[in-house]
């Protein structure tokens, strides 16, 4: 369901639907002939005719645009009135929250939801024994009595939530991440259908996705409520495990719909439900249930010395297999993380794909390649495999991929709306500059500053050169 209150207000001209009327030709002067380009990252807005005689086939369920990222802006149905306050577990940070969260309390008049892990640490409690903590505690406990007092304040009007128990979805109007890049993944993951816009502050150690300073929030959370910001759209990637066991209950089930099971086949379908309700207490994980991941899945080897023998099918088709430590399937916003580092390309966020990157794969000719969004990836282990493999979510969640198991992946339709500090443009390319250090160098001095060297070099090379022909003579 996505969510009621975010609306994304397109400023640009209606695009090309594939269901609109068929194209009258016209000859324009070409004087008169006006041809605009949208500002997008991708394309000009695309013309479905082809010539004279082609064009793209009609599909009612396919409407063919490309949206101009300057025109993804943040705007309110109505004034927001809950908002999540996300926080790493660092006490660096608690100062800032209390200041935020007390700020959106008393002026802003908002309900605060923060994880019910908050109340429970023991620097913004004071009904425990500090006797029985160490001395460093009981120091750093002391520095933080102001702060601690005006949290208290404050407590019995927060509203808490517990991960894995309580269900947030259509819940929270705005979320507000306190620390870095873990934030963002963490409040990804709580939400795994429509996500509430997402604004990032830095208190962490790397901070590619948090582009907002803590130094003059109340301005920023100001301006971000009054709906006057720029939003990206950062893609997710849509996950299942299809278990062995599930596969050949439904085939079992169907071979038995229309009469009764003979008694061999219901031995066979009592098998498979036993052990895959084994199988699923241990994995947590069935075939009827997915995950979205922000950044990446990756399929690795696990402890096993062996190599990973995966095979990769694209829309049903085999493509490939990848020899090596694993497999990285990653979104554009994950193409700067894990992929990053094993060699892939960095993408912007806006681009719609899918990176697939192997990892250290035992080819000198497997590359990275970025297949469309729209596409089915399907990641099974190769029934030569010598071992089974590993797959995690976000780095969270990691499960055992045996033989006959397979993974699948596409693009999901819930993406994480981020908020922009600046744009879309800027605040990647900032992030690349500070966060990666993305192309420095030394700059090469220009030429007038290296002439009286260059010349006097020459006139050195030349008395050499005739030196030389000298002493051929």
């Amino acid at each position: 369901m996505q969510h009621q209150k975010l609306k994304l207000a397109a400023t640009l001209q209606p695009q090309v639907a594939a269901e609109s009327a068929e194209p009258v030709a016209q000859v324009v002067a070409p004087d008169a002939r006006v041809l605009r380009r949208t500002r997008s990252l991708n394309a000009p807005s695309p013309f479905q005719q082809f010539g004279p005689c082609g064009r793209i086939m009609k599909n009612s369920a396919m409407v063919m645009q490309i949206q101009d990222p300057a025109s993804q802006r943040l705007t309110w149905y109505k004034p927001p009135l809950t908002v999540l306050v996300i926080k790493k577990k660092d006490s660096k940070v608690l100062f800032p929250f209390v200041q935020l969260v007390e700020w959106l309390v008393q002026e802003k008049h908002m309900v605060v939801w923060v994880e019910s892990a908050v109340l429970e640490d023991k620097l913004l409690r004071d009904d425990f024994k500090l006797d029985q903590e160490s001395a460093r505690f009981r120091q750093v406990h002391g520095e933080y009595a102001g702060v601690r007092e005006r949290f208290l304040a404050l407590r019995e009007k927060l509203v808490t939530f517990k991960d894995g128990r309580d269900d947030l979805t259509d819940r929270i109007d705005f979320i507000v991440c306190l620390g870095g890049d873990g934030t963002l993944l963490y409040a990804s993951q709580l939400f795994q259908q429509s996500v509430p816009p997402v604004m990032a502050f830095y208190l962490g150690s790397l901070g590619f996705l948090t582009p907002f300073q803590c130094e003059n929030f109340q301005d920023q959370v100001t301006n971000v409520l009054e709906g006057h910001a720029a939003l990206t759209l950062r893609s997710r990637l849509r996950c299942s495990i299809h278990r062995k066991g599930e596969r050949r209950k439904e085939s079992l089930q169907a071979a038995g719909s229309s009469n009764l099971l003979k008694p061999s086949l219901q031995r066979q379908l009592n098998y498979v439900e036993v052990n895959h309700s084994a199988g699923s207490n241990n994995n947590n994980c069935n075939a009827n249930n997915s995950i979205l991941v922000l950044n990446e899945v990756v399929i690795n080897r696990g402890p096993s010395p062996y190599l990973s023998n995966i095979d990769i099918f694209l829309d049903g088709k085999y493509i490939t297999s990848v020899q090596g430590d694993g497999l990285i399937v990653s979104t554009p916003t994950g193409s700067t993380a894990y992929a990053a580092a094993a060699g892939a390309s960095m993408i912007h966020p806006s681009v719609p794909a899918i990176l697939v990157t192997p990892i250290c794969p035992h080819s000198l000719s497997f590359r990275p390649i970025v297949v469309p969004a729209g596409v089915e990836l399907k990641i099974s282990i190769s029934p030569d495999s010598r071992n089974t493999s590993r797959v995690s979510f976000d780095g969270r969640n990691d499960q055992e991929l045996n033989h006959g198991d397979s993974l699948r992946v596409t693009t999901s339709i819930y993406p994480v709306p981020s908020i922009c500090s600046q744009d879309q443009i800027s605040d990647w390319f900032d992030s690349l500059a500070e966060g990666l250090h993305w192309n420095v160098r030394k700059r090469q001095k220009c030429l007038d500053e290296l002439s009286d060297l260059t010349s006097s070099v020459s006139d050195d090379t030349l008395d050499e050169f005739d030196n030389l022909k000298i002493y051929d003579a």
